[in-house]
């Protein structure tokens, strides 16, 4: 039997009681923890090592938790990222999303509402812990590793992007889409007008082999002005 590896978190806080209580909550519940004290250590940590997701304390020694969410994404780090914020630092909460965090939780929260906010960042950024790698797509069967859905017995063949895009769309059902978000998330990439073209371009193909009628969509809708919509 082979063993699925564990979810990888590491949690940088400054506060040694915070940050054991944590170590120990998510150990508990599976994850594979790493700790950084400072965001000097932090920094190192991330440098030598992949994570699955980040808890991250603004407030932190040597370099803030805002700097070092800036530094990541500047470089290109795809890593899920919540952030930990003291109540009253509102300011530094919207500028930490603004920097690319995925989430943020006030001090003082319970451990059940991180663990649930931590799952809902992990389904929303992996599309795969969600829906898997075989799954129902309105009245289609997809098979991711075979690059194929099924409808009715009939297959249709999908390229590797687009099993993505049913992916991500699986995922977040019954929520608006926008293109800058699809793109970032399936293509990796922020967006540029080349690439809202790209969006568009794909979902027009993906419409012609998975409608029944392209012209009048009822799987993937488009939301003028928003972006795009699965209806679960």
């Amino acid at each position: 039997m082979i063993m699925e590896p564990k979810t990888s978190i590491l949690v940088v806080e400054d506060e040694e009681k915070i940050l054991t209580a944590l170590k120990d909550f998510l150990e508990y519940h599976d994850f594979k923890v790493a700790v950084a004290a400072d965001g000097l250590e932090a920094e190192r940590t991330v440098a030598k090592k992949d994570f699955d997701l980040i808890l991250l304390d603004l407030m932190l020694p040597k370099i803030s938790g805002e700097q070092l969410c800036s530094k990541w994404r500047r470089e290109g780090l795809q890593t899920p990222i919540i952030i930990l914020t003291a109540k009253g630092q509102e300011k530094e909460k919207v500028a930490g999303l603004n920097l690319g965090a995925d989430d943020y939780i006030t001090k003082p929260f319970s451990l059940e509402e991180l663990l649930a906010r931590i799952n809902a960042v992990l389904r929303r950024t992996d599309p795969a812990r969600s829906v898997g790698q075989c799954f129902k797509f309105a009245d289609l069967d997809v098979d991711v590793a075979a690059l194929k859905v099924k409808r009715k017995g009939k297959d249709i063949e999908i390229t590797k992007r687009e099993v993505g895009i049913i992916q991500y769309f699986a995922a977040n059902p019954n929520r608006v889409v926008s293109r800058e978000e699809l793109y970032r998330e399936v293509w990796n990439d922020m967006m540029t007008d080349l690439g809202t073209r790209t969006t568009d371009m794909h979902i027009a193909k993906l419409r012609s082999k998975i409608e029944l009628d392209s012209a009048d969509p009822k799987i993937i809708k488009t939301v003028r002005g928003a972006g795009y919509k699965y209806e679960n």
